[in-house]
């Protein structure tokens, strides 16, 4: 399935249904008065977070929602059918934003969470409403309130516990496809992952979610290569492996490179917990080995793993440290609920209940 991490969308919520104008007409009742009926409601367009999504690439071929409207109303005071619901069903970790792309609307990283992106508007009140005393046969009523209707757009941000980080060849798809299911596409050329990648990584009988990101080089943030674009990938993670390749000239200016364009980047990329390990170790003999360690670990401030997807040395090691931060991480942070959904002066519970709201404000 082909990648898409971003979208534009049209949406528009169901228009009212009309009230009715009409009047009781039995046999023997001369005056029957007015029975018509309200229109219902217009149709909601909603979001939901689902599992089992981790593209948007269904939007590429539908882009525009609508609802249904509501059905007008009819006499003998029967009220007109709601407008059906329209769902938009997105990968956990979307987020959607108004046609600024600057004004996020909501952020949806828990599956099932639900956020109402349009209301349908009301149905309008039927002239049985507006009998009086000095007006016994009203001859008007109230057509249904519009929908609303935007443009949106749709922005992905994979949810993973880990990221993997470094420039071109540096090992991550091949460090990915050892520890996990996944099949990334592994070349000996730059730029051989053209998308992020996911894959779940098993270590001492616990799980945790892998993203491997296209390669980043010098000047990414300015478009270079493939620029930055899929370092939002990243932002949700609790832990970076920052992976070198052992087959660098300068093991310490790569490192640089790749930490100075998450510091472009922003959104505290720099302040994530890092692990930095020095990946295709089966390359070099053990003098060149120990050269590089110690070159690394000058520009890192600290002394990287030795690992070799190849050879599998080193690799439990650099799981287990991804793992104990995962899990202090996790431990750190209160279970995520489903929130309530509020749109406007509307709460919606989770089973679904309508309460309090604008419904009577609807009206003229």
């Amino acid at each position: 399935m082909k990648f898409l991490d971003e979208a534009k969308v049209y949406i528009k919520s169901g228009d009212g249904g009309g009230g009715s104008v009409s009047f009781r007409r039995e046999k023997f009742i001369e005056f029957g008065g007015p029975d018509g009926g309200d229109g219902g409601r217009g149709g909601d367009v909603w979001v939901e977070a689902v599992n089992g999504l981790n593209t948007l690439i269904d939007f590429r071929f539908q882009q525009h929602f609508k609802a249904t409207i509501g059905t007008h109303g009819m006499g003998r005071n029967r009220t007109g059918a709601n407008g059906s619901d329209v769902t938009l069903k997105v990968p956990v970790g979307t987020q959607i934003f108004e046609e600024d792309q600057e004004t996020l609307i909501c952020d949806l990283t828990v599956e099932g969470q639900r956020y109402c992106l349009a209301h349908g508007g009301n149905g309008g009140f039927g002239n049985a409403h507006f009998k009086t005393s000095t007006n016994q046969a009203p001859d008007w009523a109230n057509p249904g309130l519009p929908g609303e209707e935007k443009t949106i757009w749709l922005h992905l941000k994979l949810i993973a516990d880990a990221g993997l980080v470094g420039m071109p060849n540096a090992g991550k798809s091949t460090f990915l496809a050892a520890v996990t299911r996944a099949r990334p596409k592994i070349a000996n050329y730059p730029f051989t992952t053209l998308h992020p990648n996911l894959g779940v990584a098993t270590i001492d009988e616990r799980e945790f979610i892998l993203a491997d990101i296209p390669g980043l080089i010098e000047g990414a943030h300015e478009g270079v290569g493939i620029g930055d674009r899929f370092l939002g990938h990243v932002e949700r993670t609790r832990v970076l492996l920052h992976l070198i390749s052992a087959q660098e000239e300068k093991v310490g200016k790569a490192y640089k490179t790749v930490k100075h364009e998450l510091e472009a980047y922003g959104n505290d990329l720099t302040d994530k917990a890092e692990i930095v390990a020095l990946s295709q170790i089966d390359v070099l003999d053990d003098a060149e080995l120990k050269k590089k360690t110690k070159e690394l670990a000058k520009a890192c401030g600290k002394t990287p793993f030795q690992i070799s997807a190849v050879t599998g040395k080193g690799m439990t090691e650099v799981l287990r440290a991804l793992r104990d931060i995962i899990v202090e991480a996790n431990t750190e942070e209160k279970p995520a609920k489903v929130p309530k959904l509020r749109h406007r002066d509307m709460v919606v519970t989770d089973e679904g209940e309508d309460k309090g709201g604008d419904e009577g404000d609807d009206q003229p």
